[in-house]
């Protein structure tokens, strides 16, 4: 989210926003409040707290932060594989991840085809349950709101659909306990493509919000934008695949055979990770 969004959702100016991120603004308690809700955190995050996990705990953390990023992957993967938190391939439970643009709505489907399983798009199940569009449960009952929709409407696709492709909301990698959920029943995958690639799909989308001339340049660099922000979020998927340069038809062919070829591949850190 940016500063400028933040403000949006939480009634608070962009100055004022400003000097509380520089740290030389007071805030209240109120004001901290709605911050707190915008972004979907709880308020006891942005205040100190005494330690309850004990000291092994403190001791892994110490650890874990002298560790370089590839260090890092390194133990998360050996920690999952250990305790079976990720899904094998052979689960056919596949979850599409990606911001705007890059295809998993129009993807989706045609996987699922291949694959012999439901598809389901979250912002679709999202909506049925709100009783009205994403869009306007953004504007009327803000980020905090939309989170928990999805939370639970992914805790509802993972009991009713052992087997499913399923289309995520771009944003979903900023909700750790969501993205844990996701990543710890889905097999993920992070689809890609160019911003600029992505951005001429979202025109021929015929989006009233960047109709304007005026407006393309802004809504490009908000692509790129997101995508730099996200991408460490993206990488932690099982598998990145990139749709640019391709028509939905051979992504659907060359991501089946992808996911085939890890069919009884042992998930070793080492081989997790995927690519095509």
């Amino acid at each position: 989210m940016t500063r400028k969004q933040l403000a949006q959702q939480s009634g608070i100016s962009l100055a004022y926003l400003a000097r509380v991120e520089g740290g030389t603004g007071n805030i209240s308690l109120g004001l901290l409040h709605r911050l707190a809700l915008s972004l979907n955190l709880p308020l006891e995050n942005f205040l100190a707290r005494a330690e309850t996990h004990g000291a092994d705990f403190t001791l892994i953390l110490e650890h874990l932060k002298r560790q370089s990023p590839l260090e890092l992957t390194r133990i998360r993967r050996q920690l999952f594989d250990q305790v079976d938190l990720r899904p094998t391939r052979a689960k056919q439970r596949i979850a599409l991840l990606g911001i705007r643009g890059v295809g998993k709505s129009t993807l989706g489907p045609l996987l699922a085809e291949r694959l012999g399983v439901p598809f389901v798009e979250l912002n679709r199940c999202i909506e049925a349950e709100a009783g009205i569009g994403v869009a306007e449960i953004l504007n009327v009952y803000g980020q905090h709101s939309y989170r928990q929709l999805e939370r639970r409407c992914l805790e509802r696709v993972v009991q009713s659909h052992p087997k499913v492709v399923l289309a995520t909301g771009g944003g979903i990698v900023t909700e750790p306990a969501t993205y844990e959920l996701l990543m710890s029943s889905f097999y993920t995958v992070w689809l890609k493509a160019k911003p600029a690639i992505m951005f001429a799909r979202v025109m021929a989308q015929h989006d009233a919000r960047i109709a304007r001339p005026q407006l393309r340049g802004e809504a490009l660099n908000n692509i790129a934008r997101t995508l730099e922000a996200r991408q460490h979020l993206y990488e932690l998927a099982d598998m990145a695949f990139d749709t640019s340069g391709r028509s939905a038809e051979q992504c659907a062919r060359a991501l089946f055979a992808a996911l085939a070829a890890l069919d009884g591949e042992p998930h070793s850190a080492g081989t997790r990770r995927a690519k095509s």
